[in-house]
């Protein structure tokens, strides 16, 4: 019994030097085969110092053999922000990714109100993560690898965010997601600004037509004129069929919009 608290003891104290080792090279997370690659220990002792040094804060567990170094003043939330870590979990699960929805607006400077949970679009379904009080909400987004993307610097190294563009038609394809149009066209009318309407045009190609039809509508009801006429053109141009404004509520009563080709169920308003 005292041979096992010792080797307990000596397994804390190693994986505490390794974990100093990694912050002094500005690592903010390791996974359980590094640690075991590291040092001649069994998994057994290991995995037992990585459960005394979560249970006293100092690192926590987003994913499965996935660590993050919680430093003192992210202890009272218990875990890292997840933009300080995203980047490398997702390098550590070999996944392509991008920050998108109301956590990319919010990297523009159109966070209307700062999300609770932090949005990521992946090519497969995942599910939500919880690390402490953060909340990681994966997206799935058949062709994440077309979507146009943008490397922002982070605190801990950089993470992959949608561009404007990319940012402002996926609020609108992920509606409900976004916590519905209403809040969408509050955050377009921050994010307007950022957006260049040819930069629409050309990841239009790879995303439904109704989301362009619902985008223009939007940025029409903003006054976003001259980016509204644009997008107008490209949609004459498809001649789309007419499709609700809101998916999931009846059109029964709704006005016909010619110029979106749309039937507008719900009445349309931001939050400014």
């Amino acid at each position: 019994m005292l041979f096992n608290a010792n080797d307990n003891y000596k397994g804390i104290y190693m994986l505490a030097s390794i974990i100093d080792e990694f912050s002094a090279k500005g690592r903010s997370s390791f996974t359980l085969k590094e640690v075991e690659a590291l040092r001649n220990s069994s998994p057994v002792a290991i995995k037992a110092a990585i459960g005394r040094l979560q249970k006293k804060g100092r690192i926590a567990t987003p994913y499965r053999g996935f660590y993050v170094i919680v430093p003192p003043e992210y202890r009272v939330i218990g875990c890292l922000p997840a933009e300080q870590f995203i980047d490398d979990l997702m390098k550590h699960l070999g996944e392509l990714y991008y920050v998108g929805l109301l956590s990319a607006a919010e990297y523009h400077g159109a966070a209307h109100h700062r999300p609770q949970v932090f949005q990521v679009m992946v090519s497969k379904a995942r599910r939500k993560i919880r690390c402490g009080r953060v909340l990681v909400e994966f997206i799935y987004r058949k062709n994440v690898v077309d979507v146009p993307t943008k490397e922002r610097n982070a605190p801990a190294g950089t993470i992959v965010v949608s561009t404007p563009e990319a940012t402002a038609l996926d609020l609108v394809g992920y509606e409900r997601r976004s916590g519905g149009l209403d809040n969408v066209v509050t955050v377009l009318s921050e994010l307007a600004e950022k957006i260049d309407a040819r930069g629409l045009l050309e990841i239009a190609s790879f995303s439904p037509i109704a989301w362009m039809q619902r985008l223009g509508y939007l940025l029409d009801t903003l006054g976003e004129e001259k980016m509204a006429s644009i997008l107008a053109e490209y949609i004459d141009e498809k001649e789309p069929t007419r499709i609700p404004l809101v998916p999931a509520l009846t059109t029964k009563g709704s006005k016909s919009n010619r110029r979106w080709k749309l039937l507008v169920n719900k009445t349309i308003e931001a939050d400014i």
